[in-house]
């Protein structure tokens, strides 16, 4: 199998048709690739929607998953991809799913782990978040930069892909099941030496999104001090 493409879901009937303009992308791109939907409890028609896609196209896979957060979802998802390659994708193709390429490239060049990156110079952001999101989230990777993952501009940006077996190895040992996932894994990345590189990338605010940073600001907080302690 080529590539595992990993879409993490919580009630998302109204975009879960994405899944349309992945498979029109991978055909043309890939001769083998399966396309994980994990969904984290939701209580719409996403996983109906979902499976029927699935019942027509054996590439497609739904997984229930627990509701206990976007990192469970995806960490479910690798873990039973059996690609080369693993992508994982939020559902509303932010980064879209063409810019894949730009991070195989990467991968060729020798890199372990090629992750999106908004906040390079050359990335373009052609719809921008309201400037209090964007604010929160800078001040976020200001803090993950200094902290814990020095020279990283943007590691919640929800488009990476890994190299299989490491993204299988690293998921294994994941404990954070919250929005913060993403940094635990690329510490416990660079913690094991894994070449990591940031991609510049087109970019396109989607204004529904599930996070909801005073929400969520709390488990941050607490995610944060246990990476800490998780990964050292």
């Amino acid at each position: 199998m080529e590539i595992s493409v990993i879409i993490p879901v919580y009630n998302e009937e109204t975009r879960i048709n994405c899944i349309t303009k992945v498979i029109n992308y991978l055909d043309r791109r890939f001769s083998e690739f399966e396309i994980i939907v994990s969904d984290n409890g939701s209580t719409d028609d996403t996983v109906k929607i979902a499976q029927g896609f699935a019942d027509v196209d054996n590439r497609i896979k739904v997984l229930k998953c627990k509701s206990r957060g976007k990192g469970l979802a995806v960490r479910e998802g690798i873990l039973s991809s059996v690609g080369k390659l693993v992508l994982f994708t939020d559902v509303d193709l932010s980064t879209p799913i063409e810019e894949i390429d730009k991070l195989i490239h990467a991968l060729e060049e020798g890199y372990d782990i090629v992750i999106a990156s908004r906040w390079l110079p050359s990335s373009q952001i052609l719809k921008r978040q309201l400037r209090i999101r964007e604010t929160f989230g800078r001040l976020l990777n200001w803090i993950i930069q200094k902290v814990y993952l020095p020279g990283i501009f943007d590691t919640q940006c929800g488009f990476k892909l890994f190299r299989g077996g490491i993204a299988r190895e690293l998921f294994s040992e994941q404990k954070i099941d919250g929005f913060l996932f993403d940094v635990e894994i690329l510490c416990r990345a660079r913690k094991k030496g894994y070449k990591i590189c940031e991609e510049p990338v087109h970019w396109i605010n989607d204004e529904s999104s599930k996070v909801s940073m005073i929400k969520h600001f709390p488990q941050i907080i607490i995610d944060l001090i246990r990476i800490k302690y998780l990964v050292g």
